[in-house]
């Protein structure tokens, strides 16, 4: 039996459970999954998750390899074109995440569009592409969230995207990261003429899927640095800073959702994300190459064995349960969440080697 025997049974149940998801909604978008019987709450538009419904219904697409299953996920992501323009830096969670499993002309063209699009929304007098208005709030914000995703957008955009897509993640690491002596990343900023660039509440510092998605944008942007702009050795000691305040390799293999509620609840969608910046990580030459994949490794295997309901589990096989959408709000704090499947997904694939992670 192959010693990953356990990640292909998992990615299968997975898939297979996309595949219901898929009948459930219909062409709504999958937003989160009450653990106690599978039912979805969707939105019409996928709001800032919808591009890893695409790339969930792409993942298994190639896992089938049949026109239908490779036709339904062509179709969701054309469903996405109305985000190309809107004014959101989420639009890297979406459109990156949404085309890059693609292997269609449509997708790739969605993508160049929109890597376009972003690139012209970038403010240099803020040095990044704001957080943007379309989700609510004020525009001139800079979140954790804001770069996963767009920093493989933008660089995909010819030069001047590369150069936009470093500047974007430098000046978020400036802000989040806050010096040396930050015991935690702060994960959401607002700039104002009167004050410059201050620290908001929400999310709060702490915020273990904002320490996540830092870590896999600074992995991304660590595979693409081959010219100045990038700063690499600034990025390696981001990376090392961020593995250190985030327990990435020595924290419990699934974080509270807010780690100043360590009894509160897990957020196991934090712990697939931190998991696939790992093995981006690992492909990187150095001596800690191997220590990233084990860590990862550990973490995907106990994820698919601790919170992945088992076979014949009525209405939610293959579920990642113990997802948390909102702690602050109370918001789904025990759920499957879309974007964990996505990413557990996305690392099981990447560990039996059916995904290039230097290009997704």
């Amino acid at each position: 039996m192959s010693e990953l025997r356990w990640a292909d049974e998992a990615l299968e149940a997975v898939l297979r459970r996309a595949g219901e998801t898929a009948r459930q909604v219909g062409e709504r978008f999958p937003l989160y999954a009450d653990p106690a019987d599978g039912h979805w709450t969707t939105t019409g538009r996928g709001s800032w998750a919808g591009g890893f419904w695409a790339g969930l219904l792409w993942l298994r697409a190639r896992h089938t390899g049949t026109a239908a299953d490779r036709a339904a996920a062509a179709a969701c992501t054309a469903r996405l074109a109305p985000w190309t323009e809107a004014d959101t830096a989420t639009r890297g969670l979406i459109l990156w995440y949404g085309t890059a499993l693609g292997d269609d002309g449509e997708a790739e063209a969605l993508r160049a569009r929109a890597a376009r699009s972003v690139r012209a929304a970038y403010d240099p007098a803020l040095g990044l592409v704001p957080w943007g208005a379309a989700l609510g709030g004020p525009r001139a914000r800079a979140r954790a969230d804001g770069v996963p995703g767009l920093v493989p957008l933008l660089a995909s955009a010819g030069a001047r995207g590369d150069a936009v897509a470093a500047g974007h993640l430098h000046r978020h690491l400036d802000l989040c990261l806050g010096g040396a002596t930050a015991e935690r990343p702060s994960p959401s900023w607002e700039f104002t003429e009167a004050s410059g660039w201050h620290a908001r509440p929400e999310p709060e510092v702490g915020w273990s899927r904002g320490e996540a998605w830092l870590l896999l944008a600074v992995a991304d942007a660590l595979l693409r640095a081959r010219t100045p702009p990038w700063r690499p050795e600034r990025l390696r000691g981001a990376a090392q800073l961020l593995l250190e305040q985030g327990g990435f390799l020595t924290g419990p293999l699934v974080p509270p959702a807010l780690a100043r509620r360590p009894d509160g609840p897990l957020d196991t969608s934090a712990a697939a994300i931190g998991a696939v910046a790992l093995l981006k990580l690992a492909l990187l030459p150095g001596p800690e190459a191997p220590a990233y994949r084990e860590r990862a490794e550990d973490v995907l295997r106990h994820l698919t064995r601790t919170h992945l309901t088992p076979p014949g589990t009525p209405h939610s096989d293959g579920m990642l349960r113990d997802g948390c959408y909102d702690a602050a709000s109370g918001t789904a704090v025990r759920h499957a969440l879309v974007w964990g499947d996505f990413f557990l997904a996305l690392g099981l694939a990447a560990l039996r080697g059916h995904v290039d992670l230097g290009r997704v």
